[in-house]
Order: structure tokens, then C-alpha cells, then sequence
């Protein structure tokens, strides 16, 4: 099982073995590790690609941001910051080979993502926005194992409808590690910032939060809101309890957790007609 994990880690950390990323991404990266790089230079790399920009102005204007006004790159990395453009990119250049195949798990990501962008906005917690794509990105392991361990993808879905194990157990059992920690692993290839990585890498075990705890609980807790709600399909309809490190870090109460409920119940529906739209693209 040691064998399996690491061959995958190594096929995760390779990013030759990736599904190919937009040239724009590197110089993104090199730019974005410049102190003396403006914003409009780095939105003058990402305009340069036509297809990936209009995909990342229709991601900033959805339901998981709520700003309705990000016309250009620019803005969107103003208003979102470069970290946050970055990631939709990323995200939405992995999630353009999977939408069609997997319209189920593009839901549930963006559900996740709105919701998490409740939960701070709420809770009036910092970086709504990265949150927010922490919780857009939360499952990307999850369509890596599809591209790139399709046998064992359909073993982890057999085993877990047969035995009623959460994805999470039946990936441990099949290929020896799991979506969350193949995604932490993805993260780390991408050079995205800890605040993002940590959210995605243990959204399942917030415990494991060390830097980022507040983040990785928002997160958490809108993946377990948006699989109760039956939005989407992230892979198994078995919903997880809370976690109380989770629900502490947040200094969450009943009555919060009832209001966020019914807001999140309420957003799904403008995300579902979202979501539809993006599939006519």
C-alpha cells in the first residue's frame, strides 16, 4: 500500500505527468514571486490567453465571490488578490477537462466554495476570498485520482457503496492515501500558498490544521453543509458530523449554524443555475 502512495505522490509531484496547464501559469508564478511585478503586468500574461480569461472572469462573477462587476483581470486581482487569480486558473483549467464527465463534483466544488465564502463573510473572518477558493479547490485530488487512477477510482466507488465508507476510507484502502492529501500534494506542484493548501490537504482532519485552523474550518464545515444539502455529488451520500475542533476554532453556536443552513440552502439554488450555465459554454 506504501508502494501505491508513493508511486502516486510521484506522479502528483511531477507536474509533467499533470494535465497541461496554460503557459501563462509559470510566468504568473515567477512573476507573482517578484516584489517589484505590478498587477497590471501579471494581468497583461493572463489577458494574453483569451479562453483561460474569460473562464476566470466568469469563476470571479459567480456565486462563490458575489462581486457581479469583475470585467477585467485586472480587477479581478484587485478585488481578489493574485493568490486568489492564480488559483482560478489552476482551477478552472483542471475543472474544464473534467465538467462534462463529472458535472456532479464541479457542483459540489462550487457549492462548497460559495458556502465557505458564507461562513466567513458571517463569521467576518479575513481573506473571505481565499476561503472562498480553498473551498472551490477543497476536492481537486479528487479529479486527479480520475485522471490519473482510473481502474482505482472505480474500485474506491464499488467499495465504498458496498461497504458504506466514506470516499475518504475507501481511497486508504485502495490506493493507500486519499483526495485531501493528493490535493495537498497538488498544491504544494502548483506552489500555491499554505493558505490554501492546508484547507484542501485537511479539510477532513481540521486537527491537522496547524497555520491555517480558522481556514481549514470554514472549509470543513461548508463541504459537510453542502453534502447534507444534497447539492452536487462529491462522490459518496454519506454526510460527516462536525468536528469539534472545527466548531471551536469558529466559535460557532446553534443559532449560526442554523442561520448558515438556511442561507446556504438559499445561494445553492443561484448556484445550480450557475452551474448550468457554464456547462452550455
Amino acid at each position: 500500500m506504501t508502494d501505491k502512495r508513493n508511486d502516486l505522490k510521484k506522479i502528483i509531484m511531477d507536474t509533467k505527468t499533470l494535465p497541461t496547464l496554460p503557459s501563462v501559469i509559470n510566468k504568473l508564478n515567477s512573476l507573482s514571486d517578484n516584489d517589484k511585478s505590478s498587477v497590471q503586468e501579471m494581468a497583461k500574461i493572463v489577458s494574453s490567453d483569451q479562453v483561460l480569461s474569460a473562464r476566470i472572469l466568469r469563476l470571479a462573477n459567480s456565486p462563490s465571490y458575489g462581486f457581479y462587476r469583475v470585467s477585467t483581470i485586472s480587477n479581478a486581482m484587485i478585488l481578489l488578490g493574485v493568490n486568489v487569480v492564480k488559483s482560478l486558473a489552476l482551477s478552472s483549467s483542471i475543472f474544464a477537462i473534467m465538467e462534462k464527465d463529472s458535472v456532479g463534483l464541479w457542483e459540489h466544488s462550487l457549492g462548497t466554495g460559495v458556502a465557505a465564502n458564507l461562513i466567513a463573510r458571517k463569521l467576518g473572518l479575513p481573506e473571505c476570498e481565499e476561503i472562498a477558493t480553498a473551498g472551490l479547490l477543497h476536492d481537486i485530488g479528487k479529479v486527479i485520482i480520475s485522471l490519473k487512477c482510473r481502474d482505482a477510482e472505480k474500485e474506491i466507488h464499488d467499495l465504498s457503496r458496498e461497504r458504506k465508507l466514506y470516499t475518504t476510507e475507501a481511497e486508504q484502502e485502495i490506493i493507500g492515501t486519499d483526495h485531501a492529501e493528493i490535493g495537498g500534494w497538488l498544491s504544494k506542484s502548483w506552489f500555491l500558498p499554505d493558505k490554501l493548501s492546508e484547507p484542501i490537504a485537511y479539510h477532513h482532519d481540521v486537527s491537522l490544521s496547524t497555520t491555517h485552523r480558522i481556514k481549514t474550518s470554514a472549509v470543513h464545515i461548508a463541504d459537510v453543509l453542502v453534502k447534507a444539502s444534497g447539492f452536487g455529488n462529491s462522490g459518496d451520500p454519506f454526510v460527516p458530523p462536525i468536528q469539534t475542533c472545527a466548531w471551536e476554532a469558529l466559535n460557532l453556536t446553534e443559532r449560526i449554524m442554523t442561520e448558515l443552513v438556511d442561507e446556504v440552502e438559499d445561494k445553492l439554488v443561484e448556484v445550480k443555475n450557475f452551474s448550468l450555465e457554464m456547462m452550455s459554454d
